[in-house]
């Protein structure tokens, strides 16, 4: 079990590997020399996106001074583990949004799942936000009948165009 707790980080990002259509998403956080990188689908980074969003404007409005962009991810990407669910609440005592990922269990008799806890300013949030929603959108645009991603070859291309 690799679980852990990043109190203070540097850097929280989102980014992906590979070409469209076969690009792997990962979550990374940098504290001092730490690096710690999980891996997790595109539906989950824009879920967590648009929950972070909600979060967000229910708080006081952040500082556009105190949003700096989200870093590039730190190569090679080495994951630690898969996520599996993904939470997030509002500490206000620390004035941190509070960040936790679970990895992926394949059976409940084995040793429990680990878990990531980062906690991250209302600006590295917002920075991750931002990121986030541009790295979704840079994969291969819906079919404009089935919704489905167009295959990534030239030009595109649907199943259900034939």
């Amino acid at each position: 079990m690799s679980s852990f707790e990043l109190p203070e980080v540097d850097g929280f990002t989102v980014g992906t590997v590979g070409p469209k259509g076969q690009r792997v998403f990962y979550l990374q956080a940098t504290a001092g020399e730490t690096i710690v990188s999980l891996k997790l689908e595109k539906q989950q980074v824009a879920a967590m996106a648009a929950y972070l969003g909600e979060l967000l404007a229910d708080l006081p409005e952040v500082d556009a001074a105190a949003i700096a962009d989200a870093p590039d991810l730190t190569t090679p990407v080495e994951p630690l583990w898969v996520v599996g669910a993904l939470g997030a609440a509002y500490d206000p005592g620390s004035e941190r949004v509070i960040l936790m990922a679970e990895e992926v269990s394949e059976d409940d008799d084995e040793e429990p799942a680990s878990v990531a806890t980062f906690r991250l300013t209302p600006g590295q949030t917002s920075a991750f936000i931002e990121r986030a929603e541009v790295v979704v959108g840079e994969g291969r645009p819906p079919c404009p009948f089935c919704a489905r991603p167009l295959d990534h070859g030239e030009g595109g291309f649907c199943p259900c165009w034939n």
